[in-house]
């Protein structure tokens, strides 16, 4: 069990609960565990939340949107958790990873996927009205050094048209 042997029946039988659980609540799930399978770096938790509420190519930012971190965890059934000492997301063990980077139900695209929601970020009007002056901390935007700082790194791996256009757009600014 150590070295994940045998663990890809469980990981499927985990999906299909996932996919069981209705539709809003599995995409929430499948997106949760693209971030966290696909991010550049372990992402805090309010970074993931703040993630999972951009709405690609949406004008703004709705923090309507931003899920509990509680229901994120209760939608993934037990694939991710928290690392409390960091107040990072991973997965639960790291062939969680290899198995989902595998698994054919899951996006055919997710650096795009992530690239396009860091550039829905950057330009969306809750970005665009930022003082010039930095905020303390950046309590109220925890997503925004994330994406201004990986949304290259995503659309390099994979360049999709709406990642493309979204790029255009900011970089017209």
């Amino acid at each position: 069990m150590k070295d994940g042997a045998g663990l890809g029946d469980a990981y499927g039988v985990t999906l299909e609960r996932i996919k069981a659980q209705g539709e809003e609540r599995a995409r929430l799930a499948i997106t949760t565990l693209t971030w966290v399978c696909h991010s550049e770096r372990p992402l805090k938790v309010d970074e993931l939340c703040h993630a999972l509420a951009v709405e690609i190519g949406a004008e703004d930012f709705d923090s309507e949107n931003i899920p509990l971190m509680s229901t994120l965890l209760d939608c993934c059934q037990g694939l991710i958790t928290i690392d409390e000492e960091a107040s990072t997301v991973r997965l639960i063990h790291f062939t969680v990873q290899e198995y989902l980077c595998t698994h054919p139900d899951l996006p055919t695209k997710p650096q795009s996927i992530l690239a396009e929601t860091c550039l829905t970020y950057l330009n969306s009007q809750h970005i665009k009205n930022l003082s010039s002056y930095p905020l303390p901390g950046h309590q109220a935007i925890p997503f925004l050094a994330y994406s201004s700082r990986y949304w290259g790194t995503h659309a390099n791996k994979e360049l999709s048209d709406s990642a493309r256009t979204l790029a255009l757009r900011l970089l017209n600014q």
